[in-house]
């Protein structure tokens, strides 16, 4: 199958805004494969950004993570998940791009919202994950518990 067909089945999701990531999804676009950029708390980054806290928590946070998603959209992302960035942010965020933003912890105001569902329902069953489970997020069950 040529890459223009397969390209047109499938996306990528590229967590980061980071030049070396705007630069990689702009050249990953190129290609034809879609990609959804991902900005504020990037799970794979947790090293990184300290662990898991909420992003653009004051000013200056807040400005870079709404550069980096502004640039994720130049770069030809379609669309953009803003992860436990506040409310507020999300909504500037949100208000500032012309691509669909899918809120994770942000708040009312993005165009869509997804839940984890292994927060969800409680699947992480190791302590680890007891210090990670996001705080926005109710547990309906304990499905983990239950499986082990």
């Amino acid at each position: 199958m040529e890459l223009a067909a397969w390209s047109a089945l499938c996306w990528l999701w590229l967590a980061g805004g980071s030049p070396a990531r705007v630069e990689a999804a702009r050249a990953i676009v190129e290609t034809g494969v879609a990609v959804m950029g991902h900005v504020g708390l990037t799970p794979q980054s947790i090293s990184a950004l300290g662990g898991f806290r909420p992003q653009a928590q004051v000013a200056e946070e807040a400005l870079g993570v709404l550069a980096q998603a502004q640039a994720l959209q130049r770069a030809g992302c379609f669309a953009l998940v803003l992860e436990c960035v506040p409310g507020p942010i999300a909504a500037a965020i949100t208000a500032s791009l012309t691509i669909p933003t899918i809120g994770i912890g942000a708040g009312p105001a993005t165009s869509g919202q997804v839940l984890v569902y292994h927060d969800l329902l409680g699947m992480m069953s190791h302590p680890h994950h007891a210090k990670v489970t996001p705080k926005f997020c109710k547990q309906y069950a304990h499905v983990g518990q239950a499986i082990q």
